[in-house]
């Protein structure tokens, strides 16, 4: 059997569904095929923890979606999606207090001067910085690589935001950024908390680009969550896909894209062909892709080498727990924030992630939690709370710097002794933690991998975020963009440029790329004619 499409996309995640949402804008029929029983991806949510409670089944916090123009073009909130904010954004414990990062730039800045007087006015000298220049760093780093317009457009703002000296802060490591900025520990730890979110050492270039987009991000749009549940943002996808002629499969796993002549012309799947008329989009991680769902001989032999190199980014273990009650924070914020952040110190967070980097498994990780129905009170019954935390782990075990023999083979043993080692982290700040535990449940690499494909061995972010990985080599050297070796094919997974994030960038290059391409054969064919 054999059904004809102008587009075919691989993948319902959210640059597959982004992807296939600008196809059919531009008029084009599309067909998204789906492994999974429902759209998402790494966008979903779930009741498997206790019946009563919603918990995020991977991403939960959206601050990359809310800054992405793409996103907000396609006027989600027509579809059914509403986001909500937390109280405060985000939140760390420290020795003298909560350093709190809320929406109003002043409430944070007086929360750290409270902490270690000048961190307030320091922040909101950074907070002003980043209004002269924050819209065009996020739409340079959202665009194809090179990002010639916004690029442009950065460059006629830079002297007012700061010039040179601007750029060579954001190109330090987010520890020297907090160190020269701040004098207290409160933003030092919110800059490399948020830093942190990605797998750039906190000494290396980089982190402090991060840590300053996120801290900026959190202080601008928020950390905002999807009413009901993460899954309801792919719900909003697929309505406005479908209800604009869109087709989605799901239970359809693509086994092979057909490529004929060097170029793509369809893929097969549950037993089907499905033809592509003019491309293939592929929400597909690079390794996957490449010498899989694409066999190895229709690859150049350079690209095939360079590939051999790609390196995916750590590892990562996820415990959910339904609460009987609020987290019992042992000092209570001012202001309850949805994301927290756990560590010790910036130095012990920049430890932990090194850990993490040679193989190690850390004695004390550093803890991504979101208090989910603080952020979102439909999450749980009143009075109760839907939290989670997450954090990485190594791709190859070498030894467990917690001196519990854990191996890395994160079968259900290794992964609950290591959640138990999570959850002791939480009795540190919240003593009393366990007792408010009504369930608790631990998502290891192998399960994320085992419900979408493209977390490969818990790989959140479709391949390391540091530098070397970056920019016009990611995936590999000279492929940049999200044109593939073979023609009509395009790389629209995280493993593309810009890389992980639920902004949906990967998925929108790919298919303004095909629609570039679509529009020149065009114009040759009718220059022939």
């Amino acid at each position: 059997m054999s059904s004809t499409y102008d587009a075919v996309v691989i993948g319902a995640g959210p640059n597959g569904l982004v992807a296939a949402n600008l196809l059919v804008d531009a008029g084009w029929s599309v067909l998204v095929l789906e492994a999974q029983p429902k759209v998402g991806g790494a966008v979903a949510s779930d009741r498997g923890v206790d019946p009563e409670f919603v918990h995020d089944t991977f991403s939960a916090f959206y601050p990359l979606a809310a800054a992405s123009p793409t996103l907000r073009d396609f006027r989600l909130e027509e579809h059914g999606l509403q986001w909500l904010h937390p109280p405060a954004v985000l939140g760390h414990a420290t020795p003298g207090g909560w350093a709190i990062l809320h929406r109003d730039r002043d409430v944070t800045a007086a929360g750290l001067e409270r902490l270690h007087p000048g961190d307030g006015q320091a922040w909101l000298d950074l907070c002003a910085t980043w209004d002269h220049i924050g819209d065009e760093v996020v739409h340079a780093l959202l665009a194809p690589f090179p990002p010639v317009r916004s690029g442009l457009r950065a460059l006629t703002k830079l002297r007012r935001a700061g010039g040179l000296d601007l750029v060579r802060m954001l190109l330090s490591p987010a520890a020297d950024i907090g160190r020269e900025l701040f004098g207290g520990p409160g933003p030092r730890l919110l800059l490399a908390g948020n830093a942190g979110h990605a797998d750039i050492p906190l000494d290396a270039p980089g982190s402090g680009l991060m840590g300053v987009l996120m801290s900026m991000l959190a202080q601008t749009v928020g950390f905002p969550v999807p009413a009901g549940g993460a899954g309801e943002l792919a719900a909003a996808l697929e309505r406005r896909l479908v209800a604009r002629g869109g087709e989605v499969r799901c239970g359809a796993e693509v086994t092979a894209v057909d490529v004929r002549d060097g170029r793509a012309t369809g893929v097969l799947a549950a037993g089907e062909h499905f033809g592509a008329r003019r491309a293939v989009v592929a929400d597909v991680v690079a390794p996957k892709l490449y010498g899989g769902l694409v066999a190895a001989h229709h690859l150049p032999d350079r690209f095939r080498r360079r590939l051999e190199g790609f390196s995916l980014d750590p590892g990562t273990v996820k415990v959910d727990w339904a609460l009987d009650g609020p987290v019992p924070w042992a000092v209570q914020p001012e202001h309850a924030p949805g994301t927290v952040h756990v560590a010790d110190s910036v130095d012990q967070m920049a430890d932990a992630l090194h850990m993490v980097s040679n193989g190690s498994v850390p004695a004390d990780p550093f803890l991504l939690v979101g208090q989910m129905t603080t952020a979102d009170p439909s999450r749980s019954p009143a009075g109760t709370e839907s939290l989670w935390a997450y954090t990485h782990v190594p791709q190859e075990v070498r030894d467990d710097a917690g001196g519990e023999g854990l191996t890395g083979r994160w079968d259900r043993s290794e992964c609950e002794r290591f959640a138990d080692r999570v959850q002791a982290r939480f009795e540190r700040l919240a003593p009393g933690f366990g007792d408010r535990v009504r369930a608790r449940r631990v998502i290891g690499p192998h399960e994320m991998e085992a419900q979408d494909a493209n977390l490969m061995g818990g790989s959140i972010n479709g391949g390391t975020a540091q530098l070397h990985q970056q920019l016009f080599f990611r995936p590999v050297t000279g492929w940049g963009r999200a044109e593939t070796p073979i023609r009509g094919l395009y790389l629209g997974s995280a493993s593309a440029h810009p890389g992980g994030g639920v902004h949906g960038a990967p998925g929108s290059n790919a298919a303004r790329a095909a629609i570039a391409h679509d529009r020149v054969q065009r114009v040759k064919r009718l220059g022939r004619s």
